[in-house]
């Protein structure tokens, strides 16, 4: 199956950046008890140097997966990768060993997971972990790995840095420990940074001192991001292009403000009409996607997000509509043209 922001800050970046990574017809399925969880299915999309590709859907769409399959971080089994390939500089990820992987990981390809707390060992001090990444993958001496820690620390804003660097995670705050884990993961400049979900849990204040952060990195080392989210805020601010996964595929991608002002897929427009909006009345009720996410351990007739539709029609049941190249920058999968129907798509009031 084959398928496929620009922000203030990225909307004067260029779309003819170097092709970094290259991810076509990627599936992975799980076995449980239940039956096979397709947990991806057939999802493809291009990252280029010095731009974001924001990944949204909801919790279970398959967006975490997508990326730690191509980092070799699938549990196999009850994991599988059944299908599809990930170009890096010539070479297929996916058919990489897990020893070559690993001179890949973390330094050319560097990922910030979801929760600083388990990411880093609560066992050991920063320094310990953080020279650790440097001295495996650059062959520097412990002094010269901790003179890069340091600097890594300042560059990210931990005030003190040559004291604290000797501290426990615990005796960070939760921003703190977040900016650890990305100067864990920037430490050897890597091409590629993968970020998922960077600012859970973290307040208002902090998620913009780290978006900005991520930003200013990336605008030094042209590095190439994957921002994985459900913050579409996030992705306003950061992407340059936007895919829309459910149900482990891509339901649509387009350039940032194309998807915000004139979202082409039943899903995307449910997940823009599900955020507040300035706009509204005081009091207004969002608009939530109904219904929840389909099986998928089971088979699913038709199109996936039928069931949730406002716009379905009988064709819908019968048939998983492919990728639509509407133009150079827009996909989606949905048989009909929501942009045509009632009530009207809103515009970029959601911007």
């Amino acid at each position: 199956m084959a398928e496929e922001t620009t922000t203030n800050h990225s909307s004067t970046n260029s779309s003819s950046g170097k092709v970094l990574l290259e991810v076509r017809d990627l599936a992975v399925e799980f076995r449980t008890d239940d039956g096979i969880y397709k947990a991806v299915r057939g999802v493809n999309f291009d990252l280029r140097a010095g731009e974001t590709l924001g990944i949204v859907g909801e919790s279970g769409s398959g967006k975490s997966v997508t990326n730690l399959a191509m980092l070799g971080l699938i549990p196999q089994p009850p994991g599988k990768i059944t299908s599809g390939s990930a170009m890096y500089a010539g070479k297929d990820l996916l058919k990489m060993s897990d020893k070559e992987l690993s001179k890949i990981r973390g330094n050319r390809i560097a990922m910030i997971f979801q929760d600083p707390m388990t990411t880093l060992n609560p066992f050991l001090t920063i320094d310990e972990q953080l020279t650790e990444v440097t001295r495996k993958h650059l062959g520097l001496s412990y002094n010269e790995a901790l003179d890069r820690a340091i600097e890594m620390l300042e560059k990210v804003g931990i005030p003190g840095a040559k004291r604290r660097v000797f501290n426990y995670p615990h005796e960070f705050s939760g921003g703190m420990r977040q900016r650890v884990v990305i100067a864990m993961a920037l430490s050897c400049d890597p091409e590629i940074l993968i970020a998922d979900e960077p600012t859970t849990a973290l307040d208002v204040t902090i998620q913009a001192q780290i978006l900005e952060l991520m930003q200013k990195l990336q605008e030094e080392h042209n590095t190439a991001i994957v921002m994985i989210t459900h913050d579409l805020g996030v992705i306003a601010n950061m992407a340059n292009d936007v895919l829309v996964m459910y149900a482990g595929r891509k339901v649509e991608q387009a350039k940032v403000h194309d998807l915000f002002a004139d979202p082409r897929h039943p899903y995307t427009l449910g997940l823009l009409n599900s955020i507040p909006r300035i706009d509204e009345e005081v009091g207004a009720k969002l608009s939530p996607v109904s219904g929840q996410p389909p099986e998928m351990s089971q088979p699913i007739p038709g199109c996936s997000f039928y069931p949730r539709c406002p716009y379905h029609i009988e064709q819908c049941l019968q048939i998983d509509p492919p990728l639509i190249q509407v133009d150079s920058g827009t996909q989606h999968a949905c048989l009909r043209d929501v942009t045509a129907l009632d009530p009207p798509v809103s515009q970029s009031a959601h911007i």
